[in-house]
């Protein structure tokens, strides 16, 4: 299994069985930096686009409008293209 996955542009209804709006939101300037997940993370972009690089994989953009998990064991590095706003969410199992 791929260690990230997306759904682009998903319905409001699926954002809202998931309660996406009650989420936290994590904004990030335009850099570049590593992330290591020791857990899933599922996250709905709000604003901005990433160019994420699996370890040792290839480079997957992900922009607004895209629900994503990270999924636990992923060890990336994360480069910010435009500035990031993002809601996220540890809770759910398996991410998305």
């Amino acid at each position: 299994m791929s260690k990230i996955t997306i759904e682009h542009n998903p319905s409001e209804a699926r954002l809202k069985e998931l309660g996406v709006a009650s989420w936290p939101i994590w904004e990030k300037e335009v850099s570049t930096f590593p992330i290591d997940f020791d857990e899933t993370e599922t996250a709905y972009v709000l604003e901005g686009e990433i160019i994420v690089t699996p370890s040792g994989g290839e480079p997957v953009r992900i922009v607004a409008g895209d629900l994503v998990s990270f999924h636990q064991g992923l060890d990336s590095a994360w480069e910010v293209v435009k500035p990031l706003r993002k809601h996220y969410s540890y809770d759910l199992p398996n991410g998305i």
